[in-house]
């Protein structure tokens, strides 16, 4: 298990709450149209949109660190296809403050992202409510383009798609995925989690490459807000862990 993980953790946790703080307007308690209360945001823009992108990311990370260490790696690598789409999500808005512009791309993004999974009916059978996902190729297009301007956006996003698609294979429980569970003297199926086993080990590396993708979502976030002072300690203890887990991927 990696050692930096705990303090990784606790970084973006404290990190997080200052960005949560600084947000001027926050969720207001308010009643709504089926009749139930619930917190919801009044303005809806992208600042508060990436804090609660944030918020989730990080959700997502401590239940794959959990499962890791209960030994349910095959559940933590469900997660992980999770945050992946999370993080490219915080990416896409992120460089729509940072670097570009809000596109209409964006626009239709954000209207989804707020839509309502009930309408007024209350019912979710009954409810009229069609969310209009934005497909996950433009938004990883989009983030090809704005990181490799002058590179074919074609290899960005082919990468990003067959890590998804080898995170598809535990998702939707396919054999080869579910033999990964089949191991041990004698050999049998791990229902009971994988602890003792060489796949901790496997998993817990892949972990890490997950929760450092997190944290750059942290510092993606962090120059959004325009917390530079947060931009330039979330670096200084990046480098700090590529070098513990001897990596190196510059600035």
């Amino acid at each position: 298990m990696h050692p930096d993980f705990e303090i990784i953790l606790d970084l973006m946790d404290r990190t997080f709450r200052d960005f949560e703080n600084s947000i001027p307007s926050k969720p207001v308690f308010v009643e709504m149209p089926f009749g139930r209360m619930a917190f919801r945001y009044k303005e809806k823009d992208i600042y508060q949109a990436l804090i609660q992108k944030l918020a989730k990311a990080q959700s997502t990370v401590r239940a794959a660190y959990f499962l890791l260490k209960n030994g349910y790696v095959q559940e933590q690598a469900i997660l992980h296809r999770v945050i992946d789409e999370i993080n490219e999500d915080i990416l896409f808005l992120v460089y729509a403050v940072t670097i570009d512009k809000i596109t209409d791309l964006h626009k239709r993004y954000l209207e989804a992202f707020w839509e309502e999974e009930i309408d007024e009916s209350g019912k979710i059978i009954d409810s009229k409510q069609k969310r209009p996902m934005i497909p996950r190729q433009k938004i990883r297009a989009y983030i090809a383009k704005i990181e490799n301007p002058y590179l074919d956006p074609s290899n960005g996003i082919e990468l990003s798609r067959t890590l998804s698609k080898a995170y598809s294979g535990f998702v939707h429980a396919a054999s080869p995925h579910i033999m990964d569970m089949y191991c041990g003297n004698p050999p049998h199926y791990h229902t009971k989690g994988m602890l003792g086993t060489p796949r901790i080990e496997e998993h817990a590396d892949d972990l890490w490459n997950y929760m450092y993708r997190t944290y750059l979502s942290h510092i993606g976030v962090a120059k959004a807000l325009g917390a530079e002072k947060h931009v330039e300690i979330l670096n200084k203890y990046k480098l700090q862990f590529e070098e513990n887990a001897g990596k190196e991927y510059g600035n």
